[in-house]
């Protein structure tokens, strides 16, 4: 349903450096490149996701309530994606793990501009 979401930067290398390296553990490359924006694409079909600079020039701040899902398929790759985020400088949100009952595994965490993500899966009932 989506197809792709922006994610205000105030630092645009710096943000596609953390992004390059984070999204690299679930197949993503970068697939545009402009200006005041960096955009980067998965498997054919799927959703982008793109850093850019505030339009009005003014600071991007990370929204309050406002979280990006990357579904990362699996718990070691949970785990891989929140491990990199980790080395690239995110802030820890919450280390992977399951959540809940029904299934969700995820280890959540801040990207350098404040920006809240998860990396999750979802995993069989045992």
């Amino acid at each position: 349903m989506l197809s792709y979401v922006t994610i205000g930067t105030n630092d645009l290398k710096r943000a596609g450096e953390f992004y390059d390296a984070v999204l690299a553990v679930l197949g993503g490359k970068r697939s545009q490149v402009g200006e005041r924006m960096i955009k980067w694409s998965g498997k054919p079909g799927t959703g982008s996701i793109a850093v850019i600079t505030p339009f009005d020039k003014s600071p991007a701040t990370a929204g309050n309530g406002t979280m990006l899902s990357l579904d990362a398929g699996n718990p070691e790759t949970v785990q891989a994606v929140y491990a990199k985020a980790m080395e690239m400088g995110a802030t820890d949100e919450g280390a992977p793990g399951p959540r809940g009952t029904g299934g969700f595994y995820g280890g959540y965490f801040r990207d350098r501009d404040g920006n809240k993500l998860v990396a999750f899966c979802r995993q069989e009932a045992k």
